[in-house]
């Protein structure tokens, strides 16, 4: 069976948002999109208000619809939908099964608290074994160059980067891998953050350029030589950043194409999990964040 960028629908804008940024990811692998559309997620929760029996055909059309968008938007583009009665994790983690990546759309932030809504997408992330991105509304563009009055404004909005959260403890090539050909494909510079700690042990930070700061770049460097020579096209921009990595990984979002982070799946505790770091990012990024798994 051909593998499929595959995208969750349930009416939202987020989820609308999500179909338009996979349907570009699907042109660019040269993939066919898969609309999928769980009943029970929510079904009418974004519908006209209108009587029962046009919210029911509105639910019935949501799929058809959203195709015939897309085809007229992205002409040649391969797309089939279906419409499954069952709730939308099993739903969507099943149809992941012949996905090269799943898209979600995200909720972004309450303004009241901050926190991400939207427990269907993080429990899908925290299982899936493919690549699942999660795009918010506000930045299904962000992976496109800028336009011509934006690049002479400022040359640093003319393209964005793809940024990747890595972790020199476990340097996973799945994640690695993701982040190179995602830059690849967008022709796009990849910015590798990798935030870490000095030594306590003098009670002070250790100077840029010397000492443990030096070391880190330098196993930085090491891990991703192979990976410059693999995608020697790929321009790479290393920063061995000191302080929560989250926290840089979320102002780097600002000025990303995508976001790209890893999940560890085997660890001490057993279940499905999100590591504090990613759920920092999936839950303030303004970035569409890619996360792949990996042991």
């Amino acid at each position: 069976m051909s593998r499929t960028v595959t995208v969750g629908l349930d009416g939202s804008p987020e989820s609308l948002a999500a179909a338009d940024w996979a349907a570009r990811e699907a042109q660019r692998r040269e993939l066919p999109l898969s609309l999928v559309h769980a009943l029970d997620w929510h079904s009418f929760t974004y519908a006209p208000l209108t009587g029962v029996e046009s919210l029911t055909r509105w639910a019935e059309r949501l799929p058809s619809d959203t195709a015939a968008r897309l085809r007229h938007d992205h002409p040649g583009l391969r797309i089939v939908h279906e419409q499954v009665a069952r709730e939308p994790v099993p739903s969507l983690l099943a149809a992941a099964e012949n996905a090269e990546l799943l898209v979600l759309g995200s909720r972004g932030l309450n303004k009241v608290t901050g926190v991400l809504v939207g427990s269907v997408a993080l429990s899908i992330v925290a299982r899936a074994e493919v690549p699942v991105v999660l795009v918010p509304t506000g930045g299904t563009g962000r992976d496109d160059h800028r336009t011509r009055s934006a690049a002479t404004a400022s040359p640093r909005l003319a393209r964005r980067d793809v940024v990747l959260g890595l972790d020199l403890r476990r340097p996973a090539a799945q994640v690695l891998d993701c982040a190179f050909d995602a830059a690849a494909r967008r022709a796009a510079t990849l910015r590798v953050i990798h935030g870490w700690s000095p030594s306590p042990a003098s009670g002070y930070p250790v100077p840029s350029g010397t000492g443990q700061s030096a070391r880190v770049a330098s196993e930085l460097a090491d891990v991703l030589r192979p990976w410059r020579a693999k995608f020697p096209g790929v321009e790479v921009s290393e920063q061995a950043v000191v302080g929560s990595p989250a926290v840089h990984l979320v102002d780097a979002s600002a000025y990303a194409a995508l976001m790209v982070v890893g999940r560890f799946t085997h660890g001490p505790r057993p279940g499905p999990r999100v590591g504090p770091v990613t759920h920092a990012v999936l839950h303030h990024s303004t970035a569409p964040v890619a996360v792949i798994a990996h042991r």
